[in-house]
């Protein structure tokens, strides 16, 4: 199948005088997950993953993506004529790199100019076009093949109340608009779905378990335009909407909407997030002032009342995954259970919630060597039963009215090996010391994610993904600019300083191909400790509630301290946790939550 599309997509290249084509995985939003209309990617290579760009030449098809997915990658795009460009490892050229090297005078790149940022586009056209290469951004070309094709989502949308969000949308437009003078700024484009909804306190499902709503804003002192599906807006929300200053036009008027803007006029947009073709229609005169979202940071750092409904959320999932570690270590090799139905049933967990609202992503419980793939996700055709031996590793999470979760636990299911046990203590350790640290205002994540690393470095071993990420509140899982990681990449923004209100994820993991794997991840936020001569001091807050399996954990290989720290945290699980529990799951509970 994939095969037969590529060789239709090089028929039209041919047609259309191509010699590559690069299709990225991005939306007219440069999201990081799309709706179903916008996989291009992934119907031109069959990787499913989050992560990935791909280039077809007359040649050669190659996919390039990141570390969580090379082992997914290599078996999907596996006799389906592409090659694996593994980035980041050693001798392997970035995309650019590539089309640079290969690309020669006179010939041609195509790509669509909607699914591609604007900084990236224009990094890339300045090198290929001093090389002499043509550039075509107009057309989507995977477009002109994919006969079947989604519709672009059109699902309802609906308001988020400020005993949810903390705060209303006409303060926040407000401060906004504040932040725009500091700048000198006469209009502020805006095209990240996700601060469009955070902003307007709007919510909807035009993207698979991220509850956002495919639109674009443009603001300046007098408007608020708001270009969307106007009949996915019950009519409620639009008279709330107008009332705010908000109208709505059409989703595509933006493209001509942008260059009505009048010369001399001075526009903030972020233009690793603006498309380029959207900043191309930028009216030359107009003055571009090229920054950071300016409700990026705002959205980041949840307000004491986000802050506090993300502690209940916490606790109702909590709650469900508790139960859900309690089934699994009862039922294991006792009762048929796979991948699939053991995800099915800790979905039924958190639907009895309160104000459980969905997935907060496609759930990650992968057994045994499935484990070792950091982003894998099991399909009818991978399913495997969950024996009653080895790990188990459940990556999941909930939106809830009171926030959005996201919790990993590894799970012994019987027998484990010394090894096993060894590398999943060290995980462990390094998880707690992150999550105990103290540090002074104006530390970064950058500063901090060698607590985590640290036991497995001591060991010579490492995982190779990014240790902590941000949390959306009911919107994406995955939120900047607040991060743990030990380093920086190539040409990105400054690491974002650590703020109070900021929640961010705490994941250390271990992974072995073809065996195991191992990640804890609790959310944590971060708060206030003292403030002396030195400075205000920071400190984090544990907001997951669910334990750690005692039965894959070797004592003796943490220190006094460390064993304080799981010890205190197993005591608040017990705490906060049990009051929910039937009396059978409170006694196993006690014994899973037990000192050491």
């Amino acid at each position: 199948m994939v095969t037969e599309r590529i060789a239709k997509l090089r028929a039209v290249l041919k047609e259309k005088g191509v010699d590559a084509y690069l299709v990225p995985t991005d939306d007219y939003h440069c999201s990081e997950y799309v709706g179903e209309f916008f996989k291009c990617r992934k119907y031109i290579t069959g990787f499913t993953g989050s992560a990935g760009t791909a280039v077809v030449m007359q040649d050669m098809a190659g996919l390039w993506t990141d570390g969580r997915y090379f082992i997914q990658a290599e078996r999907q795009i596996q006799g389906n004529g592409v090659q694996l460009f593994k980035m980041g490892e050693p001798g392997v050229p970035t995309v650019e790199e590539f089309l640079e090297r290969t690309l020669k005078s006179g010939q041609c790149l195509g790509f669509d100019g909607k699914t591609m940022a604007a900084a990236e586009a224009e990094k890339l056209i300045g090198k290929l076009e001093a090389k002499g290469v043509k550039v075509s951004c107009g057309e989507d070309l995977i477009g002109e093949i994919w006969e079947d094709r989604p519709a672009l989502s059109c699902e309802p949308v609906w308001e988020l109340d400020i005993q949810w969000s903390g705060k209303a949308r006409a303060a926040k437009c407000e401060e906004i608009r504040e932040a725009m003078k500091k700048e000198g700024a006469d209009a502020f484009l805006l095209t990240s779905l996700e601060d469009i909804a955070w902003l307007l306190n709007i919510r909807g499902n035009d993207i698979h378990t991220c509850p956002v709503v495919l639109s674009y804003l443009l603001m300046t002192e007098e408007k608020i335009l708001l270009f969307a599906n106007e009949k996915a807006f019950p009519e409620d929300v639009k008279e709330h909407l107008a009332a705010d200053g908000v109208t709505i036009l059409p989703y595509e008027a933006v493209y001509e909407k942008v260059k009505e803007i009048a010369d001399g006029r001075k526009v903030i947009l972020d233009k690793e997030k603006v498309n380029y073709l959207l900043a191309k229609n930028m009216p030359e005169g107009v003055c571009v002032l090229d920054r950071q979202n300016l409700t990026l940071l705002p959205k980041s750092i949840k307000n004491p009342v986000e802050v506090e409904n993300m502690k209940t959320a916490h606790i109702r999932d909590g709650v469900a995954v508790t139960k859900f570690m309690y089934w699994l270590k009862k039922n294991a090799g006792k009762i048929p259970m796979t991948e699939i139905s053991a995800a099915e049933y800790l979905y039924g967990l958190r639907s009895q919630q309160e104000h459980f609202l969905g997935n907060s992503f496609d759930p990650i419980i992968s057994y045994g060597e499935h484990a070792a793939m950091n982003h894998y996700s099991a399909t009818p055709e991978t399913d495997v039963p969950i024996e009653a031996k080895g790990f188990l590793l459940a990556d999941t999470g909930g939106h809830y009215l009171e926030g959005t979760t996201d919790i990993t636990r590894t799970f012994a299911m019987g027998e484990t090996t010394e090894d096993q046990k060894m590398h999943f203590t060290a995980v462990l350790r390094g998880m707690l010391n992150l999550g105990a640290a103290k540090f002074l205002y104006g530390c970064t994540g950058l500063n901090l994610d060698y607590l985590a690393r640290q036991p497995l470095w001591e060991m010579e071993e490492n995982f190779n993904h990014g240790t902590g990420h941000g949390v959306g509140y009911v919107l994406s899982v995955h939120e900047g600019p607040n991060s743990f990681r030990w380093k920086q990449a190539p040409g990105a923004r400054p690491a974002a300083v650590l703020e109070e209100g900021m929640i961010t994820s705490d994941e250390p993991g271990y992974y072995v191909e073809g065996e195991y794997g191992i990640r804890h991840e609790n959310m944590i936020v971060c708060k206030k400790a003292g403030k002396n001569a030195f400075g205000q001091f920071l400190c984090f807050e544990h907001l997951t509630m669910v334990p750690f399996d005692l039965d894959a954990v070797l004592p003796e290989q943490m220190s006094e301290k460390e064993r304080e720290l799981l010890n205190g945290y197993h005591a608040e699980v017990y705490e906060k946790i049990s009051p929910y529990l039937d009396a059978e799951e409170k006694e196993w509970l006690k014994e899973a939550t037990r000192a050491i």
